[in-house]
């Protein structure tokens, strides 16, 4: 986990495009200048960077089904919940399934945990669009590769056959 590049996620855990499901893990690092302020004598890592995580899961998803040809833009946090504080050096592991898409739009439910017991969840609405550069598109092939989510099988060139 990388906050000051929001990076949260460190690894694809399972990613099963035709179930519509997807698992990460994120390790929470044990110092950064967030927990400074968040809070002096009693580090915690915000909820909102947790719902970034459930975001950026369920958006490695969503580029996987589409093939890496359009990105999730987060839209909409719904129904968001917070168990039990999270603090630095937890190991957290986030699940997330499609539960809606259609027009333009997906919907996903994720769930984040530690040590099997739940620490937060929320629902997650993305307007899905096509990359607007390359170089994004790009990017975001390499940084899948980082997260060990293998992005040449899902890109739209590994689904093209002999003689397409």
């Amino acid at each position: 986990m990388r906050f000051e590049y929001f990076q949260m996620i460190d690894r694809i855990a399972a990613l099963d495009v035709g179930e519509r499901t997807v698992q990460s893990i994120c390790s929470v690092p044990k110092e950064s200048t967030i927990f400074e302020g968040h809070f002096p004598g009693y580090a915690l890592m915000p909820g909102v960077l947790q719902i970034e995580c459930m975001a950026q899961t369920c958006g490695w998803l969503v580029i996987a089904i589409n093939r890496f040809a359009a990105m999730p833009f987060l839209i909409g946090v719904k129904d968001a919940k917070f168990r039990s504080p999270v603090l630095p050096g937890d190991e957290l592991e986030f699940e997330g399934k499609i539960i809606h898409e259609g027009s333009g739009f997906t919907v996903g439910k994720a769930t984040g945990r530690r040590k099997g017991k739940a620490i937060c969840e929320a629902q997650i609405t993305y307007r899905v669009m096509p990359f607007p550069n390359a170089e994004l598109r790009q990017a975001m092939v390499e940084w899948a590769e980082s997260i060990q989510l293998p992005a040449k099988d899902f890109t739209l060139e590994a689904s093209k056959g002999p003689g397409t």
